[in-house]
């Protein structure tokens, strides 16, 4: 047994002198080995603590002689021996019981509790905190040793420290240069602190043992153990831990040792470590120490499984690096090729497959060479195999277009489209040039090389020396493709248009959206140092259709739009510039890229949205419509057909005569276009094939009255004569991008003492300004008009135009409004069949305006016959009109509005029962005597 307690011994130094933990005193910490070594050879490390007793006598009592050789040998360690007879007899024979005074010196602790069995080296910076332990080493070195409630206090009081703490004896004392103290204490025994019996020059209060409860039953004894356990495996897995405290907080027996001794050792939180400290019971101290231990393995298992799974990965990178080098050098002695020696053998040979350009095939074998040299685990192998890949695949020599066969051309543009006669003729004018620039250049080829026969070598060699450069240029003016931009509303066949060029030509053709762009990178790609970089459109159609000659069709340019991510409208000037196209280059590429052989077509709904730059780049060509008539030849020819092939019927199963096509463009459907004059068609059809289908009798013959059986009621009507049915009233004439459209304009008086003009029904800027202008005419010019001098004089004057929640704007209404005012003043209404359009000015002039041949279709849909327009419109009309719509119409040409009203309204005769209504349904007569209006612009 004494060698076991030997044993023990030795165990217990080596748990002391591996302690790293540092109290800290009035905000100084220190940790200091060498002087925990020397102090340790004044404290008692026996293993065991003499019992303490109160001294309720003199409080100077010095303490007995066995006490002072305990102060010697006190304990100091938290390595307990075996609880043994012979350490019994030995204990007794050795230590005396220890007197503890009722009034002890109290040490605040900076976030340090110190336990009983443990021994800690403090440092002591504060002038009353060096006195405390100068007395204290002069007397019994006892003192209490009590946590701060907080460390933010530098000399805590009282109320700043905690009730319970640890008696401890102060081992050695060393003097620091600064002045600062190196002490060494081991706690005996728990106190609380009771009443302060002084403050200065330091803390004094009576202090109460409170001994620990100690139980010693199965469940203490399993609880305990699993401390053990855990401390153990904790131990194992922070390597901080001093060597030999697992194994001698193994060899502890009681309970309250390995309490304190863990709890030493293990790194808590002052709040944690104080509560253990407070507890009474052995058992509870376990039980939360245990709980504490358990959270904390929890942690550090979790965290070396993490460490082991990265270690691993990275053991299994260095394993796979390692085996793909000695694969590689196996398949070097076998002369086999490797995966990556054939991605780049493949990409070498696809580069000299892809007649590239000098620039690109020197750019493209720079990076084919960095790309040997990197391994395949790099992030920059992928992106240079992306990049080479793009290079490899673009159609840097791939041209698909045929011999222009401008007859053939124009077979096909007959057999795709209806009329379109001025598209056409453009279309084919662009075909007959190319074709003559051709055999033209094949004609000045043939004679150079005629020449080259008849010339010596060395001029021949002069010749050809300076003849590639010639003929590039000369190509490059040759092949200069217009850009042509097809202007019009939905369904009027600017896309097939674009495909019937493509089919024309003999070349691909490829459609690029460009409504709702707004990133500039769309067209010219993003820069390869961007993480998921791409090229732009522009080249990946390219790469699509394989061929540098497609014809490529920018559907919606008006629509293209800009943000803080750029313009890209800006990127399409470089685009469909032909002088510059030919030397493109996307940010992706970073390389030149022809696109003069590129024929590109852009189709847009209007051209205001379209940026100024952009429209001069591009020859716009105009569709504005159809014709009644002309729906009728485009559905008889060649809507009705694809309908009916769509919808599996054949020829015979479905005819319409001609009276249902015209009922159904008219009733049914109200647009420039003809997509829903298909849509309608189609309704008809997919009707049909389900009579069929449920087994009804056929063929189906479809007429104008018995239309409505299959397309249900009427959705249109002729409303113009119905709606002038007052004064105050006329039909205008509109344009918007899907067509023309017509409008009615109302005006209506109100007596009031403030004058001014009412303008409702969303009107722009513009329109509103004409209005302005037309009321001012009408007041400056009312005696030539037939008007009293003082028209509108008390009354205010509304003028409304209807559906309010479209906007509305332009000056082509300014003879509209005009022509209601007067119609109002005057009590004369405007003829029902007459539509009119044009902008006025103060003095009466018509002036012209755009968009005659919308305004006049819409007008014929509408039923209007009649249309009053400004004489300097007259052969924009006859140029664009077709004939059989012109010898339908009737067109008044004017100058002046005077000649408007002359055709506009009904005349005296007719309104002469009627003279005493308005357009309000008033007394005319009696309200026209004081009237005058105030125009407020």
């Amino acid at each position: 047994m004494e060698k076991n307690s030997n044993n023990q011994e030795l165990e217990h130094k080596e748990l002391v002198g591996e302690a790293q933990s540092v109290g800290d005193v009035d905000g100084q910490s220190q940790n200091n080995e060498a002087f925990t070594e020397h102090a340790e050879q004044d404290l008692d490390i026996q293993g065991n603590v003499p019992d303490t007793q109160v001294d309720n006598g003199d409080t100077n009592k010095p303490v007995s002689e066995g006490s002072e050789r305990t102060e010697q040998t006190g304990e100091s360690q938290s390595t307990a021996s075996t609880a043994s007879d012979e350490q019994d007899q030995h204990r007794s024979e050795e230590e005396e019981r220890l007197t503890i005074p009722e009034v002890l010196p109290v040490l605040p602790l900076k976030e340090t509790v110190v336990y009983p069995f443990s021994v800690q080296p403090l440092g002591v910076g504060q002038e009353r905190s060096i006195r405390l332990i100068d007395d204290v080493m002069r007397g019994d070195r006892l003192v209490a040793l009590v946590a701060q409630k907080t460390a933010e206090v530098e000399q805590a009081g009282p109320d700043e420290i905690f009730k319970v703490g640890t008696v401890a004896r102060v081992g050695r004392m060393f003097r620091m240069p600064d002045g600062t103290l190196q002490i060494a204490v081991q706690g005996l025994e728990r106190v609380e602190i009771g009443e302060f019996t002084q403050e200065k020059p330091y803390l004094m209060a009576h202090v109460t043992l409170k001994p620990d409860t100690q139980e010693e039953d199965n469940e203490t004894e399993a609880i305990k153990r699993n401390v053990v356990s855990y401390f153990q495996r904790m131990v194992a897995l922070v390597q901080t831990m001093p060597e030999g405290v697992a194994a001698a907080a193994l060899n502890l027996e009681e309970a309250r040792q390995v309490v304190y001794v863990i709890a030493t050792f293990v790194p808590m939180e002052l709040e944690l470590r104080q509560g253990l400290l407070e507890l009474d019971s052995v058992r509870e101290k376990l039980l939360q120490l245990s709980s504490y231990l358990t959270h904390e393995l929890e942690i550090l298992e979790l965290g070396k499984r993490i460490q082991n799974q990265a270690q691993e990965e990275m053991g299994k990178v260095q394993r796979e690096y390692l085996l793909r080098e000695q694969l590689k050098a196996i398949q070097r002695e076998l002369g086999e090729e490797s995966e990556e020696q054939a991605t780049v053998n493949e990409l070498r040979r696809k580069i000299d497959e892809a007649k590239m350009s000098e620039e690109a095939l020197k750019e493209a074998n720079r990076e084919l060479s960095r790309l040997e040299k990197l391994p395949t685990a790099s992030p920059e192998y992928s992106i240079i195999r992306t990049y080479l890949e793009l290079l490899v695949s673009l159609p840097w020599s791939k041209s698909t277009g045929e011999k222009i066969d401008v007859p053939h051309a124009r077979q096909v543009l007959d057999q795709d489209h209806y009329d379109l006669e001025k598209i056409k003729e453009r279309i084919l004018e662009y075909l007959a040039v190319r074709r003559l620039k051709e055999d033209r250049k094949a004609e000045e080829q043939e004679r150079a090389r005629e020449r080259a026969k008849l010339e010596d070598g060395v001029e021949t060699e002069t010749i050809r020396s300076t003849q590639p450069l010639r003929s590039r240029e000369v190509e490059r003016v040759i092949n200069r493709e217009p850009i042509l931009c097809f202007v019009g509303p939905p369904g009027v066949g600017k896309t097939s248009l674009g495909q019937s060029i493509a089919r024309a030509l003999g070349r691909k053709f490829a459609r690029m959206s460009l409504g709702g762009i707004r990133d500039e990178a769309e067209i010219r790609g993003h820069r390869r140092t961007y993480i998921g970089a791409m090229p732009g459109r522009i080249l990946q159609t390219l790469r699509r259709v394989d061929t540098n000659d497609p014809v490529v069709m920018l559907d919606e340019v008006d629509k293209v739009g800009a943000d803080w991510r750029g313009d890209p409208s800006s990127a399409l000037l470089e685009v469909l510039d032909p002088e510059q196209n030919y030397n493109f280059r996307d940010n992706y590429l970073d390389l030149p890229f022809d696109l003069s052989k590129v024929m590109f077509i852009a189709t847009a709904n209007a051209l205001e949205p379209i940026p100024a730059p952009l429209r001069d780049r591009m020859e716009i060509l105009e569709l504005s419509g159809y014709t009644e008539e002309q729906k009728l030849h485009i559905a008889r020819n060649y809507l009705l057909p694809k309908q009916l092939e769509s919808n599996g019927l054949n020829k015979d199963e479905l005819t319409i005569d001609d009276a249902a096509l015209r009922r159904i463009a008219r009733d049914y459907t109200r647009e420039a276009g003809v997509r829903n004059l298909e849509r309608e068609v189609g309704s008809l059809c997919r009707k049909v094939a389900r009579q069929i289908s449920e087994g009804k009798p056929g063929p189906v013959h479809i007429t104008a009255e018995n239309l409505s059986e299959y397309l249900g009621r009427q959705r249109f009507f002729e409303e113009a004569a119905e709606r002038i049915d007052r004064p105050g009233i006329a039909t205008g004439l509109v344009w918007t991008p899907v067509g023309g459209e017509i409008i009615f304009i109302e005006a209506a008086t109100m007596p009031s003492k403030e004058e001014r003009l009412i303008l409702t029904g969303q009107l722009g800027d513009v329109m509103k300004e004409s209005a302005t202008a037309a009321l001012s005419y009408v007041r400056s010019n009312a005696l030539a008009l037939g008007l009293p001098a003082n028209v509108f004089e008390g009354q205010n004057v509304h003028i409304h135009v209807p559906a309010g929640a479209i906007p509305k704007d332009g000056p082509s209404a300014g003879v509209t409004m005009v022509t209601v005012l007067v119609s109002l003043a005057s009590g004369r209404k405007v003829r029902s069949d007459v539509a009119m359009t044009g902008e006025i000015t103060l003095r009466g002039k018509v002036m012209p305006i755009g968009g005659i041949k919308e305004k006049v279709l819409a007008a014929y849909r509408s039923g209007i016959r009649t249309i009053i327009m400004p004489k300097k419109n007259e052969l924009d009309l006859m140029e664009d009109l077709p004939k059989e719509l012109r010898e339908h119409m009737n067109f008044v040409f004017t100058t002046d509005i005077r000649q408007v009203l002359d055709a506009a309204l009904e005349p005296v005769a007719d309104h002469s029962e009627k003279s005493h209504a308005n357009g309000n349904g008033t007394a005319r007569p009696r309200r026209r005597k004081g009237e005058k209006a105030v125009a407020k612009a």
